[in-house]
């Protein structure tokens, strides 16, 4: 090993986000100022909510750790499914609820989640700050492809989203945060994220196509936009598609 320096080793699972040059998991990092083994990881392209463990000489360590001359560390990554009910070495202080807040490279991701009934705010105005703030103060799960909001102190649980579609961006993070069924969907607006309620159809029927009035009679509504929702062939198609992939959709109206 160099004077001066740390082995870092990159293990399955986060080795494959580190910069050009360093993919094959191993780096030499030069100790001679106080960086913490979260800034040296950051500082080579991985954010340190995709690491789920670092050991140094066969110690398991926080991310607070002060790399020394002739250390070997190794980081590894997250291995699912992340239970972010329950803490860790990394993360002590644990989520009391499965939330999200999604930024605007995931977008579509936010309508998805929504549709399970799962809680996911999101505003595509919101800069990184915001998504920052609101992740800290509500005790929310970043989700990103963006690594530099990843990389934020405030964001202790996110996951830098691989997958490029948006569907297929849905399993991989029910998948990743173990998110089974069965699932209350559409029971949230797709918009604004609230809880539905119920609705009387007489109270909106002044609202309803003359197709609508005629076949459907169980009717949700927003309780902030008041948008209405009621089981049309979205609906329909959404559960198909649930059932598809192997997920239990518990029908909402």
């Amino acid at each position: 090993m160099s004077d001066g320096s740390a082995l870092f080793r990159f293990h399955e699972g986060i080795k494959e986000l580190l910069r050009p040059g360093n993919r094959e998991g191993k780096f030499f990092c030069p100790v001679s100022r106080r960086a913490s083994v979260k800034d040296v990881i950051e500082s080579l392209g991985v954010p340190h909510t995709e690491a789920g463990r670092i050991t140094a000489e066969g110690r398991e360590v926080d991310f607070s750790y002060l790399p020394r001359a002739g250390d070997e560390l190794d980081v590894h990554g997250v291995t699912p499914p992340l239970d972010v009910t329950s803490p860790c070495a990394l993360r002590p202080t644990p989520l009391q609820k499965i939330s999200f807040v999604v930024d605007v490279n995931v977008g579509k991701l936010a309508r998805l989640l929504r549709l399970l009934g799962l809680d996911a705010a999101y505003d595509h105005l919101w800069r990184d700050t915001k998504i920052a703030d609101v992740a800290a103060s509500q005790g929310r799960i970043a989700l990103s492809r963006d690594r530099s909001l990843l990389k934020r102190k405030k964001v202790e649980f996110g996951r830098l989203v691989r997958a490029g579609h948006p569907k297929d961006q849905l399993l991989e993070v029910l998948d990743f945060f173990g998110i089974r069924g069965p699932f209350k969907t559409f029971s949230r607006c797709l918009h604004c994220n609230l809880a539905l309620a119920p609705v009387d159809k007489a109270e909106i029927l002044h609202r309803l196509e003359p197709l609508t009035k005629k076949y459907f009679n169980v009717f949700h509504i927003c309780p902030g936009c008041r948008r209405v929702y009621w089981p049309g062939s979205h609906h329909e198609k959404m559960i198909e598609w649930l059932e598809g992939v192997g997920l239990v959709a518990e029908d909402h109206g």
